[in-house]
């Protein structure tokens, strides 16, 4: 008697499901083209335009590459000014990432974990310099806290603080595009982790304040750290709040966007010399965040 596994049985040479497997035995097909999708061939109405998006999204990168005046870099990048404005755009983005965290992660909090009347709201405040102009957020700045401004004739009639075009005036520039980064990434990490922690926290007798100390802020540190990361990162490459808040003075508000701008005007190559440093850093923080945002394929 032949048994039902015996694989010369003409069942199994006709394919016919292999239930003792668990399912029908599948055939790996080779060939068929350079370039398939997950089920097939990739369609050439969807892969031609995906190719024009790459070439448009690297080209410029790789012209940056290939203009780069690579034997006068050293002299251009060890000049007194480059190092002037890497220095002020790397104090000022560390400062205003600071400012970020110190009030972002609370008013990321809040918005997580708080129901209130308006939240909705709130949180499309807190979310609209990601795509206000950069350039309208420093003149609603200067409207705000220049010396004429709303809150700004106060602080300088009753304390003598003049923001606008002064070092402070860059780091609130830049913590005002760059906060909604952080705000965003610890608000999702705070929807992610589970609120269950802070209770059984609360039924030992801590406060919620300490709660969120020792147990809630420890929970969602890798959040907090990609968020003041990404903040991190805008803060250094802001331009239009920049020089619409503060203005563009060497050595008290001119940061390295401002400086390539300025030498794009008179020397081309330490433009892009400037530009490659940018670049770089760009790179490294990508890098530093693959784990986070990107997944292997």
């Amino acid at each position: 008697m032949t048994s039902p596994s015996d694989s010369s049985s003409p069942a199994r040479q006709a394919g016919a499901p292999d239930t003792l497997g668990g399912g029908p035995r599948r055939r790996r097909v080779h060939g068929g083209g350079a370039l398939r999708g997950r089920r097939g061939g990739v369609p050439l109405p969807l892969l031609l335009p995906a190719l024009i998006g790459l070439v448009l999204l690297v080209l410029p990168l790789v012209a940056l590459l290939i203009r780069a005046p690579w034997r006068s870099m050293p002299d251009l990048l060890t000049s007194p000014e480059v190092w002037q404005a890497l220095r002020l755009s790397l104090v000022c983005a560390t400062a205003a990432t600071a400012v970020s965290l110190v009030v972002g992660v609370p008013l990321a909090w809040l918005l997580a974990r708080v129901d209130f009347p308006g939240r909705g709201l709130v949180r499309a405040l807190v979310t609209l310099p990601l795509v206000l102009p950069p350039v309208v957020g420093g003149v609603a700045l200067l409207m705000a806290l220049g010396r004429n401004g709303v809150v700004g004739q106060w602080l300088d009639d009753w304390f003598g603080i003049t923001l606008p075009f002064t070092t402070a005036g860059v780091v609130l520039a830049e913590a005002f595009v760059a906060m909604p980064f952080l705000v965003i990434s610890v608000e999702g990490t705070l929807r992610a982790a589970d609120p269950r922690y802070e209770e059984a926290a609360a039924t030992l007798g801590a406060s919620r304040f300490t709660a969120f100390r020792r147990v809630t802020l420890p929970l969602i540190a890798p959040g907090v750290a990609a968020g003041a990361v990404l903040a991190w990162a805008r803060a250094l490459g802001e331009f239009g709040a920049t020089i619409t808040f503060a203005g563009n003075f060497p050595g008290r508000t001119q940061t390295m966007p401002l400086a390539v701008y300025l030498a794009l005007q008179n020397d081309p190559e330490a433009a892009i010399a400037l530009s490659l440093v940018l670049l770089a850093v760009s790179i490294a923080v990508l890098a530093g965040l693959r784990d986070r945002w990107m997944t292997a394929s």
